[in-house]
């Protein structure tokens, strides 16, 4: 097994987290885009004052996404080169948390918000509950419960499970 620096370690879990936050940043440029032209459609002045802060909610949730998947690339051009890219990193990684929220919230509001234009509020939050449970567990509640499996296992944090170590914890020069 290879054994990597801290440098190259923070260089490639920079790259990884990037690399996930290509994904998540398509879907909230799509969603943002679409949001901040629904005022100017005709049927935008018919909405209730309810539906109109779920749509502020949907849109400012989808900005702040925007900002938080945008950071670490603004970040790393003001820091490149100045050694502090585990910094980054951790950072990063904070920001892609907050932003995965913040594109939870969007996609439920702005969902709940068309559900209740086109069939009313009972069938709209019954959805939202759906969607945000569905998102919160996929995306926050099974991976910490692997981290907290993982803690119990691996108290020391410095080890994973290996197959080829027929079973045994081995060190990692891994920082998922």
């Amino acid at each position: 097994m290879k054994r990597e620096s801290e440098q190259e370690r923070a260089d490639r879990n920079f790259v990884e987290l990037l690399q996930g936050a290509r994904v998540a940043v398509t879907g909230v440029q799509v969603l943002f885009a679409f949001l901040l032209t629904v005022p100017f459609s005709p049927g935008f002045s018919r909405l209730s004052l309810a539906d109109r802060w779920l749509f502020y909610v949907a849109l400012v949730s989808a900005a702040v996404a925007s900002i938080c998947y945008i950071a670490p690339t603004a970040q790393h051009r003001v820091l490149f080169r100045q050694g502090r890219k585990e910094t980054l990193v951790r950072r990063s990684n904070f920001y892609g948390i907050v932003g995965a929220l913040a594109l939870a919230v969007s996609m439920t509001t702005a969902t709940m918000l068309v559900i209740d234009h086109l069939f009313g509020p009972t069938l709209a939050w019954g959805t939202a509950v759906v969607i945000a449970a569905l998102a919160l567990w996929t995306w926050f509640g099974q991976p910490a419960l692997n981290r907290s499996d993982d803690d119990q296992d691996f108290s020391d944090g410095d080890a994973v499970p290996s197959s080829s170590s027929g079973g045994k914890a081995v060190p990692s020069s891994r920082e998922d």
